[in-house]
Order: structure tokens, then C-alpha cells, then sequence
């Protein structure tokens, strides 16, 4: 028997028990007559006492332990003389009379403490070390409880869970695929999945009424924090649904992971149409968790001689509250250097301070009177003490930089807390995306996706201008200014669905050859159907309070899609190559 308890199990109620642990020596000191170890495991830390007295032999052998050794002890369980209350064992120690080496260990490239000294490359490149740091296991665990419950709750509601196809057919419509080489059938090839989402409609053509499915999904696209080439998803599917039967079951399945894993009840979901996210925070994932909606000035700021503002298609600004003082002419010159950063893209800023003895400084205050200046208060409900930070320029463009400014303000002054949670769904996508450079529609969601009902006209005979503002029946989940999940009720019709890919560029022979498949099942009786998809590792993120969904994937790609541990990918043999029909020049071209 390696070990009769775990690290993290002893306590006071155990003195006078012979026991058996096993671990890693977590650190060692060395204090005269006493040496004492910290071993530990996953589930905790037990510090263990030698004693040059009583066992001078086993005292010089605790003494040769490195970091990381991997050991096993027999002791006896004794009061601890000094107590530490920040560890559960901490009441406690193990008097030693038993110390055996299981294996050696090399020194580790850096600390495998909760705060490390290694770099994200170096923690990566050593993952099975890091893997061994309590908050990297905590988040292990945590993904471990969420994908319980998520599995407990959906089958509460009838939910079934079916596996879908990893090798598929590549669709280039949205991100780009990986492709996979077909050694049977030489010249084609497999993709992986972005999302099953086919296959999932299917199932509804097929009957099974209600599914779900944790999957892998994977995208070749860039990567930042919250995105990795290969990623996870709670993948949903309903028959016979409304949005309000799909909102709801999915809103319940939120409240309940909060419940189970974090012991939280998140209160309401408001619903918020796309235009109005747009509008009032310049995002389609707002953070509700402080204020600072946008206010358009168009009507106020236009016709004073100020060229920036009257040659600009909008004008619109946010009150930051209580800063006027604080925030000096330094601070200002930073911060409109900030958003001048290329990727913000601002052209400048202009603020107007509300100074607490009553006086107005701005930027513009030439152009302005006064007067003027303090009727924008009025509009924007701002009081001695404030600060408006106004943008101007074309309207998306300029929401978005404001967007940008919106949350850096935020961030500054900590308004965002930790553990405060607002959740959001987000409804009335539009249907279409126009893009001027390519001169044709993109889908918003993905090609499947229905319009409202009473589009479906419009977007069956409409003209250009028409189908840009077409609306779609799709909705996304945002909790504190992240994209949980999202979906939509589905075409279920084929004369419907062949139209969207038209509109959507494909002539009739492209659609058929990358989507007969669908279309065709669709004259079996398709019901109606709809669902959603949520990320995983980010709700597992958001959910703890992290930006990075990389610490809750055992084995993460870094920013250049490189598993540096295995070094992958990576060059494979001619042989495998001349097998596939794949032939390399020189350059690997």
C-alpha cells in the first residue's frame, strides 16, 4: 500500500494513527535537531518531521531530499507544536519513522508553487510540472465539476447525449478548416469540425427530439487569450422550440452550474436587442457590470465651427464619474495617446471636466460656450466632479474605439469586482453582413440560421437595401462583456435554405455539392428546430474570474498554435507523405 490517507485528509481527530503518505517533496528546512517536509499531492500539503535525536540515519536521508522527489512515508500523527491555520493539515504533523524514495527527480525549471516563477513558455514547454500547482488542479477540477453538471441538468430535461463525426466534410464558409488527408481515397480530403452543427440538425430531421453533446471543435484561425485551435463546446440542439423554450432551458442550465459549482444564484437575464447593445455600448457582448452608456451628440455638438465634429457621421461620448479631479492634464495627454494606439485607431480625444468648484474645462472650450458645455451635462445626467470622454468620426468605427475606451475606464477604476456576474442575451442579430471589399453578403451566424418570421418575405423577393437589415432569430449569451454561447432557431425549409445560400454567393451547384446532404433531409419532414452552442473553456474562465482560457485545457496550444511540449506540428516522414499523395518541394511548399 503506497499510501493509507491523502495529504489533505489528517486532522486533529487522527493523533496517535500510524499512517502511510505518498507525494512530492514540496520544500525542506533543515533546523538544528529537526528537518521538516512538506510533501504533497492533489489534494493537499502535510508537513512531515525527522528528528536528528531519535533517528539520526533517517534524519540525514530527509536532509538529501530534493524538490519534487517522490516519496513515500509511514509516521505517527502528532500535535503540531506550531500551528499553521492557512493550511487544513496545519494542526498537525507526521513524526516520521519510515522514508523510502520512489523516484528522483531532476531540479524543476521553475517553482511549482501557486505563484511560479515561470514564464507562460516555460510552464507550457513543462506542463506536466505546472499541471502539479494547485491553481492549475483547481481549475482541472473545477472543468471536471462543471462538465458533471452541465451532463446532470440537461438530463433533467430530456436532453440525450450522441457523438458526431470528427472527420468531415470541409465547408469554407467561415473559419478556415483543418484537412485531413485521405490515404483510402487519394486526392480528397476530411476536415474537422468547426461545430457539428449539421449533424445536429440532422438529429432533429432524425427524431431525437433533444440533444447535446461536450464536444471538440476545431478552427484554424488567429489566436489570442480566449481562443485555441482546437476548443470545446456544451453543443445543443431542440426540436418543436420557440427562442423563449430555448432561452429559458439554456438560462436554467446557467443558473444551475453557478448554483452547483460556485454556490451563486445570478438573478435575471435581461434581453437586449442587437441595435441597442450597439447603441448604448458599441458591443455585441456589453459588460453590464458598471454603466457609462453611450450618449450620441449629433444634435448638440454639430454647427459651432468645430470642423472635427461637423464633418463627422458620429458624435458620441460616455460620462466617467467622480475623476475630474484626480485626473490630471498628464493623465488626459496618456489617455488620449491610448486610444491613438493603432489598435484602438482614434484620430483624438476631446473631455470635459466638470470641475467640483463649478467651473468647465475642455479641450474644445473655443468652440464652446459654456453654456453649451454644461447643456451636455444635462444630456448626459453628469455632475460636478465628472468627465465626458467624447469620439467622433464614422459610426462603426467610432463605437467601437469608444467600446475600447469604455472598458479601459473601467479597468482603471476597478468597477468591474471580482465575483459580480451580469449576465445577458443578447436577440435580433442581423440576418446578412455586407462586405464592400468582396461585394457580397456574409451570414452573421452561419448559413443556417432563420430570419424572424415576418422577414422571411423580405428576404425571399427583397432588394439589396432590404435584405441588409434583415433580422435574424438568433441570440447570444454574455456574461460581464464575454460571448458564452450563442445560437439561433434553424432554416428547416429547403426553398428557404437553398434562397440564404444564394444570397449568401453560392450558385445552386455549390450548395448542393457542400450541402445536398442537409437540404435533401429537410424534404423528410424537417421539424422545426433550434439551439445553441456554449465555449467551454471560456465559460469555465469567465465563470473564475480569468481572461485566458488556457489554464483550464490540461494541454494548451500556445499564440502560434504550437504545442511546445511535444513540439507539435511537426514534419512527419516521405513515407507517410508518398502514402497520402502529398508531395513537398524543398521549401516545404
Amino acid at each position: 500500500m503506497y499510501r493509507s490517507h491523502n495529504c489533505g485528509e489528517l486532522r486533529i481527530a487522527d493523533l496517535g494513527k500510524e499512517v502511510t503518505l505518498s507525494g512530492w517533496v514540496q520544500k525542506g528546512r533543515d533546523l538544528g535537531g529537526l528537518t521538516f517536509v512538506d510533501l504533497r499531492d492533489r489534494y493537499g500539503i502535510t508537513q512531515l518531521v525527522f528528528n536528528m535525536d531519535e533517528n539520526a540515519e533517517l534524519c540525514t536521508q530527509a536532509r538529501k531530499l530534493g524538490r519534487e522527489f517522490v516519496i513515500q512515508t509511514i509516521g505517527i500523527v502528532k500535535e503540531r507544536s506550531s500551528k499553521n491555520p492557512n493550511r487544513p493539515t496545519g494542526d498537525i504533523e507526521i513524526e516520521v519513522t519510515t522514508l523510502q524514495i520512489l523516484n528522483e527527480s531532476k531540479v524543476p525549471p521553475f517553482t511549482i508553487e501557486d505563484e511560479s516563477d515561470g514564464g507562460d513558455d516555460l510552464r507550457m514547454k513543462y506542463r506536466y510540472l505546472d499541471i502539479r500547482r494547485t491553481p492549475i488542479q483547481n481549475n482541472m477540477i473545477f472543468r471536471s465539476k462543471l462538465s458533471l453538471e452541465t451532463r446532470k441538468y440537461l438530463d433533467t430535461q430530456g436532453f440525450i447525449e450522441v457523438e458526431t463525426p470528427f472527420l468531415i466534410k470541409s465547408t469554407p464558409e467561415g473559419a478556415r478548416d483543418f484537412v485531413v488527408p485521405s490515404r483510402l481515397n487519394p486526392g480528397q480530403f476530411y476536415a474537422l469540425p468547426q461545430s457539428p452543427q449539421t449533424f445536429k440538425q440532422l438529429l432533429m430531421v432524425a427524431g431525437v427530439d433533444k440533444y447535446y453533446q461536450i464536444v471538440k471543435c476545431f478552427r484554424d484561425e488567429d489566436l489570442r487569450a480566449d481562443r485555441q485551435p482546437e476548443f470545446t463546446q456544451i453543443d445543443c440542439e431542440m426540436s418543436y422550440v420557440h427562442i423563449d423554450d430555448i432561452l429559458d432551458t439554456f438560462e436554467g442550465l446557467v443558473r444551475h452550474l453557478f448554483v452547483h459549482t460556485l454556490g451563486m444564484d445570478l438573478g435575471d437575464f435581461p434581453r437586449m436587442k442587437y441595435d441597442d447593445a450597439m447603441r448604448l455600448y458599441g458591443s455585441d457582448k456589453p459588460d453590464l457590470r458598471f454603466g457609462m452608456e453611450f450618449v450620441e451628440m449629433n444634435d448638440v455638438a454639430k454647427g459651432h465651427d468645430f470642423s472635427v465634429f461637423d464633418s463627422a457621421e458620429l458624435i458620441v461620448g460616455i460620462c466617467v464619474k467622480g475623476i475630474a479631479e484626480q485626473y490630471s492634464n498628464k493623465d488626459m495627454k496618456e489617455l488620449t495617446e491610448w486610444v491613438q494606439r493603432p489598435n484602438i485607431g482614434a484620430k483624438g480625444l476631446v473631455y470635459v471636466k466638470y470641475q467640483e468648484d463649478g467651473s468647465i474645462k475642455s479641450t474644445i472650450g473655443k468652440f464652446y460656450s459654456d453654456e453649451v458645455l454644461q447643456s451636455w451635462a444635462e444630456k448626459f445626467g453628469a455632475q460636478k466632479g465628472d468627465v465626458l470622454f467624447i469620439l467622433s468620426g464614422e459610426t462603426d468605427k467610432t463605437r467601437k474605439q469608444l467600446s475600447e475606451l469604455r472598458l479601459e475606464m473601467g479597468k482603471r477604476l476597478n468597477l468591474a469586482k471580482p465575483g459580480d456576474f451580469k449576465p445577458l442575451w443578447v436577440m435580433d442579430f442581423p440576418l446578412l453582413e455586407w462586405d464592400e471589399d468582396t461585394a457580397r453578403f456574409y451570414a452573421m451566424h452561419h448559413p443556417f440560421t432563420s430570419p424572424k418570421k415576418e422577414d422571411i418575405p423580405h428576404m425571399m423577393t427583397g432588394n439589396h437595401e432590404t435584405l441588409k437589415n434583415l433580422k435574424a432569430d438568433a441570440y447570444d449569451m454574455v456574461i460581464n462583456g464575454a460571448e458564452i454561447g450563442g445560437g439561433s432557431i434553424r432554416i428547416h425549409d429547403r426553398a428557404l435554405q437553398a434562397k440564404n445560400f444564394k444570397l449568401l454567393g453560392f450558385t445552386p451547384e455549390e450548395a448542393e455539392n457542400q450541402f445536398g446532404f442537409l437540404m435533401g433531409a429537410f424534404e423528410y419532414g424537417a421539424p422545426p428546430h433550434g439551439g445553441l452552442a456554449f465555449g467551454f473553456d471560456r465559460l469555465c474562465a469567465v465563470m473564475n474570474g480569468q481572461s485566458s482560457i488556457r489554464d483550464f485545457i490540461a494541454f494548451p496550444k500556445n499564440n502560434q498554435g504550437r504545442d511546445i511540449m511535444i513540439d507539435a506540428p511537426a514534419e512527419i516522414h516521405d513515407n507517410q507523405l508518398n502514402e497520402l499523395y502529398i508531395s513537398l518541394n524543398p521549401k516545404g511548399n
